[in-house]
């Protein structure tokens, strides 16, 4: 691919979760797509042909769910021999305590109020799970190389933000140096806080943006890698305020 093209970078969150259909808390819960999800996730591909984009490099995380919609997403494009990278930084945030709870019963147990605080504001993390938990991620080996302090019990989005950045700056951005057009594919609250980084997004107003299941957003990058126009404007604006940020 000639360095004279446009660089672009694609921003696509997984197709819609069986937990996503069931309104439950998932967090690095590595649970599959839905019927709908895995339709969303060929769509998005079929969007992205359509928009004649092909592309070097591909991110996403080691969940499934985002995996499979990248899968899918490069099948309908013809392009499942890029290389793609998996890092445990671009996971979902960790929802601590709350992982695979149902919100809606969670909210009458607790009260609404406490569960919005959980979810929504910038900083507040949710119930931490404890070390003996069988969902705590140290008992997972996909997990297994991470050092003790950088294995979560929950975290606030601020706390993802902080863990997402690092790659972004240490990994993604020198990818650009060889590759033109770069496709991301992960969570709800990752690309929140890739949005927010690239956007210059307030504290408090990053607590109101949503990022759709399986539709891709297309940026155009200069050279310091920095969008040409704000991201926000390939969000759809029916969805760009929703109430359900994703569980």
């Amino acid at each position: 691919m000639s360095n004279s093209l446009q660089k672009t970078l694609v921003l696509l969150r997984h197709g819609q979760s069986t937990w996503n259909l069931q309104n439950r808390f998932t967090g690095w819960t590595d649970v599959g797509l839905s019927e709908q999800g895995h339709a969303e996730a060929i769509e998005s591909g079929r969007r992205l042909a359509t928009a004649g984009l092909r592309f070097d490099i591909a991110f996403t995380s080691v969940l499934k769910r985002a995996i499979k919609t990248l899968w899918l997403a490069l099948e309908e494009m013809d392009q499942m021999w890029i290389p793609v990278r998996r890092s445990w930084r671009l996971n979902e945030r960790h929802y601590g305590a709350l992982q695979g709870e149902f919100k809606d019963e969670m909210a009458e147990r607790v009260g609404k109020e406490l569960v919005q605080r959980w979810r929504r504001c910038f900083d507040v993390r949710p119930p931490s799970l404890t070390e003996d938990d069988t969902r705590f991620p140290g008992r997972d080996p996909r997990y297994a190389k991470l050092r003790h302090e950088q294995l979560p019990l929950g975290e606030s989005l601020k706390d993802t933000i902080e863990r997402v950045l690092p790659y972004w700056h240490k990994t993604i951005v020198p990818a650009f140096g060889s590759a033109n057009r770069v496709l991301i594919v992960a969570h709800g609250n990752t690309l929140r806080a890739l949005v927010k980084h690239l956007d210059q997004v307030s504290d408090d107003e990053i607590t109101n943006l949503n990022i759709p299941t399986g539709v891709p957003i297309i940026i155009p990058v200069n050279g310091a890698i920095q969008p040409i126009k704000s991201v926000r404007e390939g969000i759809p604006a029916q969805l760009e305020k929703c109430g359900d940020i994703e569980p």
